[in-house]
């Protein structure tokens, strides 16, 4: 089994001295409430959708073991992280992908029955709008923040403000209504911008560790090297995948 990429990074930020933890944590804190997530962060933290961890269904067990259906192999791989209990936020960062990306994997794995659906509407909702399956108003109505009249008249207040040239984001009709805050508005839409990013752990980045340590480096630069080379390969194939989203989309 492959070290995981981000516990190599979150092993070496817990391992710093503690008055460094302290002013990273107040750092940290402080940019959660700027950005209008710590609260949900605080009330929520079991719905958080990137520690989310998928599980199979018998289907999808049984496709990743027969693979009758000779699917990408992407899929296959995503399958087995999946397997091997990893959250998405692990399955990201182990095969070099944005947020954006393993939720549309996720969503077509879900879509095809080799994923059970989530017990947590909020999962459920923001999987759909970082894969970009749901729209910002569908997110709030899959969550069970507004119903779907809320939504249609919301839509409709929308499409008049265009006619008039009162031009609005559909958000601000939101807001304006009084059907979803301000605050979460931006922090979904922070989300939704920073799906696109990509974590890489730069180890050229980071202090030089002392020469007792030196071997134990090596090994961690050999997995991510082959992660690498993992990632290429996935890279070359993301097309067919992307292609195969949208095809099912329509």
């Amino acid at each position: 089994m492959r070290k995981s990429i981000f516990n190599i990074f979150t092993d070496k930020l817990l391992s710093v001295p503690f008055w460094i933890k302290q002013v990273l944590y107040l750092k940290l804190a402080k940019e959660m409430q700027d950005k209008f997530c710590e609260k949900f962060l605080r009330e929520h933290d079991e719905e958080i959708f990137s520690t989310f961890v998928p599980t199979l269904t018998f289907k999808g067990q049984s496709e990743l073991t027969e693979k009758k259906c000779g699917l990408d192999n992407n899929i296959y791989n995503f399958l087995q992280y999946c397997s091997d209990g990893k959250s998405l936020l692990e399955i990201s960062v182990n095969t070099f992908m944005s947020m954006e990306e393993t939720a549309k994997y996720y969503e077509l794995c879900v879509e095809q029955n080799f994923l059970n659906l989530p017990e947590s509407k909020e999962i459920h909702a923001m999987a759909g709008f970082i894969s970009g399956k749901f729209r910002i108003g569908e997110y709030f109505e899959q969550k069970g923040k507004i119903t779907s009249e809320q939504l249609q008249n919301a839509i409709e207040i929308y499409e008049n403000s265009n006619k008039t040239q009162n031009l609005k984001l559909f958000g601000e009709v939101l807001a304006e209504l009084g059907y979803v805050k301000e605050e979460e508005l931006k922090a979904l839409l922070l989300l939704k911008a920073e799906a696109n990013k990509r974590f890489i752990l730069d180890y050229n980045a980071l202090p030089k560790t002392e020469t007792a340590y030196s071997s134990e480096t090596e090994k961690y630069k050999q997995e991510i090297r082959i992660l690498k080379e993992d990632n290429i390969k996935l890279k070359r194939k993301m097309s067919q995948l992307l292609e195969l989203v949208r095809k099912h989309a329509e």
